[in-house]
């Protein structure tokens, strides 16, 4: 049983149907979400109008954490992309889980952690190459059976800043190169290694 199971004993999840809002970027977060089933994304809304994704959320998946914790306002946007079943969690609850199962609290410490250092390393890698964002963007997503992403080629170029173009120029290449394989809406990890060398900074001669 995933561990987070324990935070929602004897309680029933919601339900968000496909394109439903979890919760709404500059709102202050009464509660964070356990992603039970399904997928979901979170996303920047820009001055522009335009969204950034930030990641692609699937069952087993923590969401609005960060700022749940913080204590200020969201800094994203979360949308359910197929039909989710999904627990808030608040603060007494989170309070209750912790008293009964102290075996929590180091896993969500580290959660916490590594949400925080995949933002900071997003900020960072804004003067990268795009073939370099795009890397880091891939390697950074949960995956399914066999490698496999569910995301389109739009929402990698949201995530990384590239226009669309750019990133089905870039997955060609990979393709044909055996690093990874595309479909329609998903792509799959054929070659994690050769991935990770891409999204490593080029050193200076």
């Amino acid at each position: 049983m995933p561990i987070w199971e324990l935070l929602g004993e004897g309680r029933i999840p919601k339900r968000y149907a496909p394109g439903q809002m979890i919760y709404l970027q500059g709102e202050m977060p009464a509660c964070f979400y356990y992603l039970q089933q399904g997928e979901a994304r979170s996303f920047l809304s820009l001055d522009s109008g335009q969204e950034r994704v930030l990641a692609v959320h699937r069952a087993g998946d923590l969401m609005g954490e960060a700022s749940f914790f913080d204590c200020c306002p969201r800094v994203s946007s979360a949308m359910a992309v197929s039909p989710c079943l999904i627990l808030p969690v608040d603060r007494q609850q989170l309070d209750t889980a912790l008293l009964k199962h102290p075996e929590l609290a180091l896993p969500m410490l580290q959660y916490l952690a590594r949400t925080v250092g995949r933002l900071s390393r997003q900020v960072g890698s804004a003067s990268m190459p795009a073939q370099q964002r795009i890397a880091r963007f891939l390697l950074e997503q949960p995956t399914g059976d066999q490698g496999r992403l569910a995301c389109t080629h739009e929402e990698i170029g949201q995530a990384v800043g590239a226009s669309r173009v750019t990133v089905s120029r870039v997955l060609r290449q990979w393709s044909r190169s055996g690093i990874v394989r595309t479909g329609y809406g998903s792509l799959w990890l054929l070659d994690p290694e050769r991935l990770q060398q891409m999204a490593e900074p080029v050193p200076f001669a």
